[in-house]
Parts: C-alpha cells; sequence; structure tokens
C-alpha cells in the first residue's frame, strides 16, 4: 500500500484516525497503531510482515540484554555484534546476495545461478532503525524500551516504516510514552499530508512519464535534447517523489502525535554539493556521519578514507547494483575535492555560478542513479556528452516542453522555499483561526486535484520504496 492510493486515502487512513482516536489510554493507542501498522506492511507481502515481527522481536531483547550488562563492556558488545551481524546479515541475504553472486561469477568464471529473492519493502529503513537503537543502547545515549509493543510501535510506525524518514529512538522516545493529542497539530499535520500527497501525485508522477518516455529509448532513438531533457524531469521526480512521501509521513506523524525530524531542505537551491548533501535526505545522511563516519575517525584522521568508505556505503544503501556504487563515489570524489580546494573557489565566484556547477553535478549524478544496466548509463553519457553522432533537436522535446510549460514554471519555483516563506508570513499577519480556514482551504484544494489526477491512473510508483 502507498500513501497516494485511493485505499490509502479513503479507507484505511480514516480508519486508521477512528480507530487511534476513540480510546484515550495511550497504551491502548500504541497497541492500535501497531496494528494498523503491520497490517500496511502485510498489505502488498503478507509474508515479509513475519521477517519484521522477528526482527524487532530479537532485537528488543538484545536491546535488555546490552542494557543488563552495560556496565561490563564485554558482555555488553557481545549483545551489539549479534545485532549487527543479526541485521546487516538479513539486509545481505535479501537485498545483496544476487549482487555477490553475480560479483562471485565475475571473479571465478564461475556460474552461480541468481535465486532472485524478492526485495522486501523498506528493509533497509527498518533495519537502519534497529541498528541505531541497539548502538545508542550501548553507548548509553538511550535507556532501553521496556515494552515489546512499544518497540514494535517504533520500528513498524506506517508513517515511516517502508520509505523514511529513518526516525532514531532518541528522536521519538518521549512521544511514545507520553504523546498527546494537540488539534493544532492534527490541523498542521494534515495540511503538511496533503502538500505531500500533492507534490507526488501533480509533479512526480507527471515527471517521471516523461522521464519514462525520453531515456527509456534506446541510442538509435536518442537525441541530445531528449537525453538531457529527460534527465532533467527524472531530476523532478525523485525530488518531488521522495521529499513528497516525507511531507506525507511527517504530516502524519504530526496527526498522531509524533514530531519526526525534517528529511528535506529545499536541495536544489544549493551552491555546492556539500550544501545538497546537508539539504537530501538528511536522516540519512546524519545516520551514516554519526554512525560510521565519525567512528572511523571523522575529519581527524583518514578524512579521504573515511569520505570514500561512507559514500560507497551509501551507494550500496540505495541498491544491490554496480551503478549505484559508482553514484555514490561519484559524490563521494565531489566532496573530497570540495573539502580540497573547491569550496574555496566557490566561496569567490558569483552565487549563480556555484549554482550552475551544483545542479549540473547533481543532474549527472542521476543519470547514474537511473540507469541500472551499465551499458545502457554508458551509451546515455555517450548521447549527453556527445560522444555518440545522434540529433540534437527533438521534436517530442519541444511539444513535451510546450504542452507542459506552465507546470515546469510551477515544478521549478516549487522546488524554492517560495511556499514556505508564504506559509510563514501568512501565519504570522493572520489570525489563528483565519490561518487555519486557509490551511483547510488549501488541504482539501490538494487533495480533491490529487484524487482526481489518482482516478484511473495505473502510473503512480514510489522510487524509495525499492530501498
Amino acid at each position: 500500500m502507498v500513501f497516494s492510493s485511493l485505499t490509502f486515502l479513503f479507507f484505511f487512513l480514516p480508519a486508521s484516525i477512528a480507530c487511534y482516536y476513540a480510546f484515550p489510554q495511550r497504551w491502548v493507542r500504541n497497541l492500535i497503531l501497531t496494528f494498523f501498522s503491520l497490517l500496511f506492511y502485510a498489505w502488498g507481502e503478507p509474508i515479509w510482515v513475519l521477517l519484521l515481527i522477528f526482527s524487532v522481536v530479537v532485537d528488543f531483547f538484545i536491546g535488555l540484554f546490552i542494557e543488563h550488562f552495560r556496565e561490563r563492556k564485554a558482555i555488553a558488545r557481545i549483545g551489539l555484534v549479534i545485532s549487527l551481524m543479526f541485521n546487516l546479515g538479513l539486509l545481505i541475504s535479501l537485498k545483496y546476495f544476487d549482487f555477490l553472486v553475480e560479483i562471485t561469477n565475475a571473479l571465478t568464471g564461475l556460474t552461480f545461478e541468481k535465486p532472485g529473492i524478492l526485495l522486501p519493502v523498506g528493509i533497509s529503513f527498518y533495519t537502519f532503525q534497529s541498528i541505531s537503537y541497539i548502538v545508542d543502547v550501548y553507548r548509553g545515549e538511550v535507556s532501553a524500551q521496556k515494552r515489546l509493543i512499544n518497540y514494535m510501535l517504533f520500528v513498524s510506525c506506517f508513517h515511516q516504516l517502508v520509505a523514511g524518514p529513518i526516525v532514531r529512538y532518541s528522536h521519538v522516545a518521549r512521544e511514545i510514552e507520553q504523546r498527546v493529542f494537540n488539534l493544532q497539530e492534527f490541523i498542521d499535520g494534515s495540511a503538511r499530508f496533503c502538500k505531500g500527497l500533492f507534490k507526488k501525485v501533480l509533479i512526480a508522477n507527471i515527471a517521471g512519464e516523461l522521464a519514462q518516455q525520453f531515456l527509456g529509448r534506446n541510442l538509435a532513438e536518442a537525441t541530445l535534447t531528449g537525453q538531457w531533457f529527460g534527465l532533467l524531469m527524472y531530476s523532478l521526480q525523485i525530488y518531488f517523489d521522495f521529499s513528497g512521501y516525507s511531507d506525507m509521513a511527517i504530516g502524519l506523524g504530526w496527526m498522531f502525535g509524533f514530531r519526526y525530524q525534517e528529511n528535506f531542505r529545499h536541495p536544489y537551491i544549493a551552491q555546492s554539493i556539500t550544501d545538497f548533501w546537508r539539504r537530501w535526505h538528511i536522516s540519512l545522511g546524519t545516520l551514516f556521519r554519526d554512525y560510521v563516519y565519525i567512528p572511523l575517525g571523522g575529519n581527524r584522521q583518514y578524512q579521504t578514507r573515511n569520505i570514500f568508505i561512507v559514500w560507497a556505503l551509501t551507494g550500496l544503501w540505495h541498491g544491490a547494483s554496480w551503478n549505484f556504487v559508482l553514484w555514490g563515489l561519484y559524490f563521494g570524489t565531489i566532496l573530497w575535492l570540495e573539502k580540497l580546494f573547491i569550496l574555496r573557489w566557490l566561496g569567490a565566484v558569483p552565487a549563480f555560478a556555484a549554482h550552475v556547477y551544483t545542479l549540473s553535478l547533481i543532474v549527472v549524478g542521476w543519470a547514474i542513479f537511473y540507469f541500472t544496466d551499465l551499458y545502457r548509463l554508458a551509451q546515455s553519457f555517450e548521447v549527453l556528452f556527445r560522444i555518440a553522432r545522434v540529433p540534437v533537436y527533438d521534436f517530442e522535446v519541444v511539444t513535451a516542453f510546450s504542452s507542459n510549460v506552465l507546470w515546469l514554471a510551477f515544478a521549478c519555483v516549487a522546488c524554492t522555499p517560495v511556499y514556505t516563506g508564504l506559509h510563514a508570513r501568512l501565519e504570522q499577519h493572520l489570525r489563528k483561526g483565519i490561518y487555519n480556514m486557509c490551511l483547510l482551504g488549501q488541504s482539501l484544494a490538494f487533495l480533491s486535484i490529487s484524487v482526481i489526477l489518482l482516478v484511473g491512473k495505473t502510473y503512480n510508483p514510489f522510487i524509495y520504496f525499492r530501498f
């Protein structure tokens, strides 16, 4: 099930809200929310909910074990190692086994057959949440959760279960135990959810269809303008798809009393790649920083090694394919060069030039991300940089652009803080009641437009579900 489905909007969400708020007791609400979360996860893949429950139970008891032996570090470390082996073992066996078979065959000349294991939705997200919890308990930064149902809720909560943002236990521990209903938060959360839905349906889906139209061509049909236009459309799709989902997840959290941290801060206005990665998928970036980069030595020692390890892992986190490794190392190399000298150069050039530099590198990076087949990726670069002799002009691009010029202008403006700034000013200058009425009107408009566009549509993917 996805947030942008009619089933979720008109059946699952109303039912979960009604059942949740029908009971004032916090423990009952936790039980109800956990039940709906497991139902949400099992909707499309019932078998994998058993793996999720098993994983939660294992880490719950390991967390208690580590806390019990916290003063005896050697014993507590055994629990940490077992949890890491268990979680990473599951992730590797389910997500990366085919990739490891491919590498083994290439290195040895053998022909082992790939088992073709179906990837459980959201396994990277909930595995990393579990690992961060166990590490924090081991470090003494949080106390182990004493109630299994509460820990189950932390890991499985449907707001962020399958596509993030990655939530750390320390950020929601108090809310799991003590959250209360707040009408203003519910109104704000509803508005945030509808805004994310609108971004997903009106911008990401349309951009995705255009990207598929032009990037799906073979070399014989490709054109220079078609390839660049398709890549720009994919850049819009992946941003509005993922940030729209994050908006919906954060909005749902507010509606149920949780405050999840922001996951995007207008990344396409960045003026360096360093700045871009402080704004894009913030929950993943801070997780790799705090649990991999800093423990390896961070900026203090072996900085170059640490950067490339983190970015190779960042690439692999997104998928078991060589293009994701290349994508991670591509950005790792740029970030390393920026730390060496490029950031000083960017500080001396006009802001517009720094912005063009950043966007150009981002868009090229999305080409590496899009093509999982390295042969198709190489063909794409041949077209993009005119290594292959392909036509420049593409009449279909002109038609697609002219047909969508107003939509494209709206999408570009939506990448900036204009909307956020306008809302902040309205909230500052309008009385609360009037402001809430404006929010309600906006939410109804966004929801109505989204539902109209969803009816009869078959193209409604979420890119990050496969991670």
